[in-house]
Formats: structure tokens, C-alpha cells, sequence
């Protein structure tokens, strides 16, 4: 039941995002739909075609389309009463980040993989629908931002749900863990500007 939460959670969270990109780009309503929906089952579909789950989860319980089709109905009405909506979707994809590695990387403990399939299932859940969703709108995507804490808060999230499963029995210390972690890093860099350092080229040795 956790699971499915987070990944209904994870869904309506991300289908905001991507719908807000939409206003962006200034699509008709299926283009909402369209881009709602990628964005907010991309990154499970990935997760649960490289773990062989079968059926992917949205095609077993078709909720998740329902709830981003709604999100994506809701944001095309109210997006022009945002007064900025990047900001909004740095935020709101901020928090579906946190969701969606925690939702991966409790797919994979769930299945009990070991702790390298669990970190990258709780990074590829969290990352690739937004990157997908970025690309096809032809923004930059939020990943690739020059030094900002993305995927190291994925990484680090998924890290903090693996040490939690070892220190405390309940099952709902590695979620709480990781969610906390990967929003606590990801909120950092976007307020204070926490970032990693980037690759400076420097002038070749004659």
C-alpha cells in the first residue's frame, strides 16, 4: 500500500510539473495531456521495465493516467494565475523528485535487489520523466542545470533509504529517509544555491 501511495503521490506530483511546462510551451489541451502524462509515468515505466515487472504499473491499474490527465486539465485553467511559473515548477518538481526516488528505490528493496540496483532504480524513477519532459518541450533540463544538486540528491535519497533499512526495522523509516534527504539537498540548491563543482577547461601544456 505504501508503494502504491508514493506512486500515485509521485504521479499527480510530476503530471503538475509537466503540465506546467506545457503553459510553457504554450500547447493545446492533448498537448497537456501528452506531456502530464509522459512526465509523470516515465520514470516508473523505466523502473519497471529494467526490473521485469510485469504488467509496468500503469498499465495494471490505469489510475495514474487518470490522475495526470486531471492535473493536467486543473493546470491548462488556473497556470496564468501563477505569477511565476518556472518558479513553481522548480519547487513542485522538487518535491516529486523526493517522491519518485523514494517510490523507485522501495520498488527495488521491495524486490530485494542489492544496494547498486537500488540506488539506480531510485535515481532513474526520480529523474527520467522529467528529463523526458524537459527535452520534448525543448527546455534545458532541470538535470543537466551546471552544478545544481539533482541527481546527487536522487543519488544521496536512495542512499539514505538503504542505510534506514538497516538500522531500523519499520517500513516506513527508508521512505520518510529518503524523501527528507533527496528534498533537503534539492531545496538547498535551489534557495541557497548549493551546488557541485563544474568542469573548467584549462589551456593545453605546450
Amino acid at each position: 500500500m505504501t508503494l502504491l501511495l508514493l506512486d500515485y503521490a509521485s504521479v499527480l506530483v510530476f503530471a503538475l510539473s509537466g503540465a506546467l511546462v506545457a503553459s510553457r510551451a504554450q500547447l493545446d489541451i492533448v498537448g497537456f495531456f501528452f506531456i502530464a502524462c509522459l512526465t509523470a509515468v516515465g520514470g516508473g515505466t523505466l523502473r519497471d521495465l529494467l526490473l521485469d515487472r510485469n504488467p509496468v504499473f500503469w498499465v495494471a491499474d490505469p489510475m495514474p493516467l487518470a490522475i495526470a490527465c486531471v492535473a493536467a486539465l486543473v493546470v491548462f485553467f488556473t497556470a496564468h494565475l501563477l505569477e511565476s511559473r518556472y518558479r513553481v515548477l522548480l519547487w513542485l518538481d522538487a518535491v516529486a523528485l523526493s517522491v519518485a526516488v523514494a517510490a523507485g528505490a522501495g520498488v527495488a528493496q521491495a524486490l530485494e535487489q542489492s544496494a547498486g540496483i537500488v540506488l539506480v532504480m531510485g535515481v532513474a524513477t526520480g529523474t527520467f520523466g522529467g528529463l523526458m519532459r524537459d527535452v520534448v518541450c525543448n527546455e534545458v533540463p532541470l538535470v543537466l542545470k551546471q552544478g545544481e544538486l539533482y541527481v546527487t540528491a536522487a543519488f544521496a535519497g536512495a542512499g539514505a533509504a538503504l542505510l534506514a533499512a538497516i538500522l531500523t526495522p519499520h517500513p516506513v523509516a527508508p521512505v520518510l529517509a529518503c524523501m527528507l534527504t533527496c528534498f533537503a539537498l534539492r531545496a538547498g540548491s535551489l534557495a541557497f544555491g548549493w551546488r557541485l563543482p563544474v568542469y573548467k577547461a584549462r589551456p593545453p601544456r605546450s
